[in-house]
């Protein structure tokens, strides 16, 4: 139960003509604190609730427990959820024996695309394509949780 994950922003949108799968996410935080995030998805209509713990001190690893639940139970969920809700569209692109999940975000995030890669171990390597731009592996600006609380567009250049 322990993901390991490297986020990067992305410099192009050609990732887009290589995905092979698009899903719409709306997600939102039950408990946005940086130990611990709980959260609410609804991904196309499946809903999904999520536990994430604190990320180790490079941040490439944390704690996370997922489990399906109705979309009923998500959609109600969703309105307990703290004020600001994530829309993104989820792009996976294969590239090597990796896939790279691809998000495109909506709303208050707009203009932020990054990209994530799940690793087996932290010292894994992976190829990286031409459209990923720099590491932000473990700056927290860029969880999903704090950009629920402090979006792009208030802190983007």
């Amino acid at each position: 139960m322990i993901e390991i994950e490297r986020k990067f922003l992305v410099n192009s949108e050609t990732f887009k003509k290589e995905a092979f799968k698009q899903t719409r996410i709306c997600q939102g935080y039950l408990n946005s604190h940086k130990d611990r995030a709980v959260r609410i998805r609804i991904r196309d209509d499946e809903g999904f609730i999520t536990i994430k713990g604190a990320s180790s001190k490079s941040g490439l690893s944390r704690f996370e427990w997922e489990k399906v639940i109705s979309l009923e139970e998500a959609e109600a969920l969703i309105n307990l959820c703290e004020e600001a809700i994530i829309d993104k569209i989820r792009y996976e692109v294969q590239v090597g024996i990796h896939v790279f999940e691809v998000d495109e975000f909506f709303g208050d995030n707009t203009g932020l695309v990054l990209a994530e890669v799940e690793l087996k171990t932290e010292s894994e390597t992976f190829i990286k394509p031409e459209w990923l731009a720099e590491e932000v592996t473990g700056d927290i600006r860029y969880y999903n949780s704090q950009l629920s609380k402090n979006p792009f567009k208030l802190w983007k250049s």
